[in-house]
């Protein structure tokens, strides 16, 4: 029986021990960080394994949940955090476009924590531009750190086609439609889309809708104060319609990245997209300004459409701390500089050595500062978010039935039913 005597001695030690340093001391688990983003393709993946390793490195002992949701712009990620959200569980923090995304759907509804004191320790208020901080403000507080400023109204192409055909990439509508005749000729697809989560579209919409009517009308135009039966919508409508007589007949099966890879392919020579784009042509090996090149989308030189990706704190996060380190790891100029030339994107901080960036980024900054800004409505910060859906559905249908009058009457009832027009 000396062994049960020994047994019982070393488990009543362990209960002593277990006693004088706690039950959490001896059996610990780590801390965790839970973070929602949609950041699964190219460099966009990359980039934010970037900020991860940095996470991890400076914090060991937390453990990083990367729980990113696949889906472009978000739209099957934002749908699982509204899940979240309204339960009561919500992740410590989550990827979120600055303006009405984050200010109407989740800060007036109180569901996050106002984060301005950390803007006033690290001295952010200096370092980020008004612009950016007015996009994640509500009453005077700021709820959200910017990782990065992203440009919606880039025209890609491939240099190697345009080259061996003698073009010159197009900045306005009717050089548009001249080019893609040249390549409609030769059997190859002007421009790649994706249409499979229709945001594609509204996104390729938004930028004619610019390049058509300009910034003033643009803003007024998502702002409810014009008619969406204006005679400057159905102008842009008609020309995605007869966009669409040149693009790759697959767009229903494709989605954005899969969009850019026929570029990559030599299967399409252009497509309309963010500078995300960028990143997933460096990660697959392109480089800027040699294998591809980008201009403002058509009739857009001298706006920049703001694309704005943030985090902040969800008031019933379960491990606060960790999110704040997260923060701040993300308003720092090395988590900014670790992030953006990885995604494609430029930093939203305006003091960042400019010497990791590519000549296609430089210029995005350049532009940034000088150019007249208007923000996304397909990317969440121009219009409530219930009308951005209900744009990326009209698009949807319009690829198919491509019917202008129906479709500018649907999006102005649209605008009422929501509230968006009074």
């Amino acid at each position: 029986m000396r062994w049960k005597r020994s047994l019982a001695l070393f488990l009543l030690a362990t209960l002593a021990v277990t006693a004088a340093l706690g039950a959490s001391t001896v059996f610990a688990a780590k801390s965790q960080l839970v973070v929602y983003s949609w950041w699964t393709a190219g460099g966009e993946a990359d980039g934010l394994n970037a900020l991860i390793q940095l996470y991890t490195k400076k914090y060991p002992d937390v453990e990083f949940v990367n729980a990113t949701v696949a889906g472009g712009a978000g739209t099957n990620a934002k749908a699982v955090l509204k899940t979240r959200m309204l339960g009561g569980d919500p992740p410590d923090s989550f990827q979120v476009h600055g303006g009405s995304e984050l200010i109407d759907t989740w800060v007036k509804t109180g569901y996050m924590e106002p984060i301005t004191q950390l803007y006033k320790e690290h001295g952010w208020l200096k370092v980020f531009p008004k612009s950016i901080i007015d996009m994640l403000s509500y009453k005077g507080e700021i709820y959200a750190v910017p990782v990065n400023v992203h440009r919606g109204n880039c025209l890609w192409y491939n240099k190697k086609l345009f080259a061996e055909y003698k073009l010159t990439p197009p900045t306005t509508f009717d050089d548009f439609f001249k080019v893609a005749e040249k390549f409609k000729a030769k059997g190859i697809p002007a421009l790649a889309i994706a249409s499979r989560t229709k945001w594609e579209v509204a996104h390729l919409f938004e930028d004619l809708l610019l390049g058509t009517g300009g910034p003033k009308f643009y803003n007024d135009l998502f702002a409810g104060k014009i008619a969406w039966t204006d005679a400057r919508v159905k102008k842009a409508l008609n020309t995605l319609k007869k966009m669409l007589d040149y693009v790759n007949p697959d767009h229903a099966t494709m989605t954005w990245d899969q969009a850019c890879g026929l570029l990559l392919q030599g299967k399409a020579a252009m497509t309309v997209m963010g500078d995300w784009a960028k990143g997933y042509f460096t990660s697959n090996g392109w480089k800027p300004n040699v294998d591809f090149g980008v201009v403002p989308s058509p009739g857009t030189k001298g706006m920049f459409v703001v694309v704005n990706d943030s985090f902040g704190l969800p008031k019933k996060a379960k491990n606060r701390e960790n999110c704040l380190n997260w923060l701040v790891l993300l308003g720092s100029v090395e988590g900014q500089n670790a992030f953006n030339p990885l995604k494609g994107s430029i930093p939203a901080r305006t003091d960042v050595p400019r010497a990791p960036y590519d000549p296609i980024a430089l210029g995005a900054m350049d532009d940034f500062a000088k150019d007249t800004l208007v923000p996304s409505c397909v990317h969440g910060s121009a219009v409530i978010d219930s009308f951005a859906s209900a744009l990326n559905d009209e698009m949807g249908v319009f690829v198919n039935e491509r019917n202008v009058e129906a479709t500018a009457k649907r999006l102005e009832q649209q605008a009422k039913d929501l509230g968006v027009r009074q």
